[in-house]
C-alpha cells in the first residue's frame, strides 16, 4: 500500500469485507509467518456495514450500503498507513460475488485503499477460514471440519493443516443476513418462518455433502461472529471476552438451547444481552439456526470455537 510508514517489514494488513461486516487485522509475521500461528496482533477491528443489504432480493449492492462500507474502509486505510503495514490484502465475499454492480464496489475500494479487492470464490474463502482457524488450535494435528457462518453464505471445509492442497470445501448460499431477509420477518419470528429457514439450510447441506464428507468423527470447529456470540451466551459471560471464547467448547445441547432462546426473543430482548454486538441483533437468530441445523444434521456432540478465521488466513498468506 503506497504511503505506508517505514520500519515494519513484517507487518501486514488483512481486510475481510463480508455481507454483514467489514473487519481489519494488522499483524506482525513471526519467524516468517509460520502456518502454526505465527502472528502477533497489532489491531483487530470489526465494523458492521451490512454491505449485503437486500442483495438477495435485488441482485445489487445498495448505494447506501456501499457508502457505509466506504466510510469504514477509509478509517481502516488510515490505520494501515499509520501503523506502517507494508503489504495489504482485501477480500470481498458472498454479497459482492452475487452483485451485478460489483464493479462500482471495486472502484470505490481502489480509490479508498489504493489496492484491488479480491472477490474470492466460496472455495477460496473456505480454505482461508480453515487455515486461520486451524493455525492456533491444538486439535489441528489431525483432520478438522470447519464452518464459517457468514451473512450471505456458510462455508464448510474438511481437511488437515499439513495438506492444504487436499482440502474439501463447499460454500452454501445460506447465511444470517440472507435467511433473515428471506424468511424471518416477524419479531420474534413465527414457527412457520423458522421452519422455512431451516428447510433452506437442510437443502443447502444436502448439496454440500457431494463435495465435503460431513461426518461426526472429526473435531467440528466454528468460526466468525454467529458462533462466537452463541458461545458467549452459552458460557454465561457478562461481557464479550475473546480470550475466554477462543478455544471454548459448546455442547450440542447448549447450541440448541441458545438457538431456541434467541429465536423466541424480541429484538429489544436480544439487544439487551450483554455479549450482543449491535450489528448482530437483527440476524443472530438466523445465524444460530444455521449452526443448530449443522450440529443436528452432521451429528456432532460439540462445537470447538475459534476467534481466528479468514483474517488470520489472509495474514498468513503473506508467508
Amino acid at each position: 500500500m503506497s504511503g505506508a510508514a517505514a520500519g515494519h517489514p513484517d507487518r501486514v494488513a488483512a481486510i475481510d469485507c463480508g455481507t454483514n461486516s467489514i473487519r481489519l487485522l494488522v499483524a506482525d509475521l513471526v519467524d516468517g509467518g509460520r502456518v502454526d500461528g505465527g502472528l502477533v496482533d497489532v489491531v483487530r477491528e470489526m465494523r458492521v456495514v451490512r454491505l449485503g443489504q437486500d442483495v438477495d432480493r435485488t441482485g445489487r449492492l445498495a448505494p447506501e450500503a456501499i457508502e457505509r462500507t466506504r466510510v469504514a474502509l477509509a478509517g481502516y486505510a488510515a490505520q494501515i498507513r499509520d501503523l506502517g503495514a507494508q503489504r495489504v490484502r482485501m477480500v470481498a465475499t458472498s454479497a459482492t460475488r452475487d452483485a451485478a454492480n460489483r464493479d462500482e464496489f471495486r472502484a470505490m475500494v481502489r480509490a479508498e485503499l489504493g489496492a484491488e479487492p479480491e472477490v474470492i470464490t466460496g472455495q477460496e474463502e473456505a480454505a482461508l477460514s480453515f487455515t486461520g482457524a486451524a493455525s492456533v488450535l491444538p486439535q489441528a494435528s489431525g483432520p478438522l471440519l470447519v464452518t464459517d457462518i457468514g451473512g450471505g453464505s456458510t462455508e464448510l471445509v474438511r481437511g488437515e493443516l499439513r495438506d492444504l492442497a487436499a482440502l474439501r470445501a463447499h460454500s452454501m448460499d445460506v447465511g444470517c443476513v440472507r435467511l433473515t431477509e428471506r424468511h424471518l420477518a416477524d419479531d420474534p419470528p413465527t414457527g412457520a418462518q423458522i421452519a422455512a429457514a431451516e428447510r433452506d439450510v437442510r437443502s443447502a447441506l444436502e448439496r454440500a455433502r457431494a463435495d465435503v464428507p460431513l461426518d461426526a468423527d472429526v473435531p467440528f470447529v466454528g468460526v466468525a461472529g454467529t458462533v462466537t456470540t452463541v458461545a458467549a451466551i452459552a458460557l454465561g459471560l457478562g461481557a464479550y471476552d475473546p480470550d475466554v471464547i477462543n478455544g471454548s467448547v459448546v455442547a450440542a445441547g447448549q447450541v440448541r438451547a441458545v438457538t431456541e432462546r434467541l429465536l423466541g426473543m424480541t429484538r429489544q430482548q436480544r439487544a439487551a444481552l450483554a455479549v450482543m454486538h449491535p450489528g448482530r441483533v437483527d440476524v443472530i437468530g438466523a445465524g444460530a439456526l444455521v449452526l443448530r441445523t449443522l450440529v443436528d444434521e452432521i451429528g456432532v456432540s460439540e462445537v470447538i470455537v475459534s476467534e481466528h478465521d479468514i483474517l488470520d488466513g489472509l495474514a498468513l498468506s503473506f508467508r
